[in-house]
């Protein structure tokens, strides 16, 4: 399976600097977006130790099945979803280890939504809120559910997917990277059909446009996915640009 893809970032139309972090590995089929918290510089810091964290752990263990690795292996799951389980719980360590050590990045902390191709499988993990979603024969799913406390109410019924959009606590997330030692991980696969396009991202485009507008952007705009990203990111500073806006898409060709 061949694989493209693109990616971007944005600082938006409210915020001072930006605190998301992404990468792209096309021949590692590794790809990663983290969107940073905490007080001045320190959301950059954890989102750029999660990204390079996970990245190099996963470009580590790409060749070597005998690499050892920092934690023990999940028997329930396969190896593509050890890895990705061992690289965000490695990037967690590390922020964790990184607050510790210097007062300034203390309390800071990182959502992450990475994915992980091999053969004609897709493996997506995440922590927090930053989303996954998958377009495919031109329709448009989230395929991640969100660690936050507006997402509990709504699976709660208690409030509409339409009210958890604007709720004033749609920002608060239940789970994060660096915010105790150990973390859970929800990990899923998917079966890659030729022409399937998948989007990382954080809440600064998702919490912008729905579920339709993304979308129809993502079905127009398949064919250049630099371009795409491009106005992913324009569309959402348009409707506002709350927060830093990233994006990645990767899609089997």
């Amino acid at each position: 399976m061949v694989i493209r893809s693109a990616g971007g970032t944005d600082i938006g139309r409210k915020r001072g600097h930006n605190e998301d972090s992404f990468g792209v590995n096309d021949d590692l089929g590794v790809y990663v977006v983290a969107d940073g918290m905490g007080g001045h510089a320190a959301g950059e810091v954890a989102s750029r130790t999660a990204v390079d964290t996970f990245s190099g752990f996963m470009a580590a263990t790409a060749g070597d099945s005998e690499i050892t690795w920092p934690f023990e292996r999940d028997e329930s799951l396969g190896r593509p979803q050890n890895r990705l389980l061992t690289g965000i719980k490695l990037a967690n360590r590390a922020i964790c280890d990184l607050a510790a050590s210097k007062q300034a990045l203390k309390g800071m902390g990182t959502t992450i939504v990475a994915a992980l191709v091999e053969g004609d499988e897709a493996y997506i993990a995440h922590v927090g809120d930053s989303r996954a979603y998958a377009l495919s024969q031109g329709s448009l799913r989230q395929v991640t559910s969100d660690h936050s406390y507006v997402e509990e109410q709504v699976l709660a019924g208690f409030i509409t997917p339409e009210q958890a959009r604007v709720h004033p606590l749609r920002n608060v997330v239940t789970r994060a990277l660096g915010v105790r030692e150990d973390v859970k991980v929800d990990i899923s696969s998917h079966i890659l059909i030729k022409g399937d396009l998948y989007m990382l991202c954080s809440d600064g485009l998702s919490g912008m446009l729905s579920v339709t507008e993304i979308e129809s952007i993502l079905v127009s705009g398949a064919d250049d996915l630099k371009s795409c990203v491009e106005t992913l990111i324009k569309k959402a500073n348009e409707k506002g640009g709350d927060d830093n806006i990233t994006a990645v898409l990767f899609q089997a060709v």
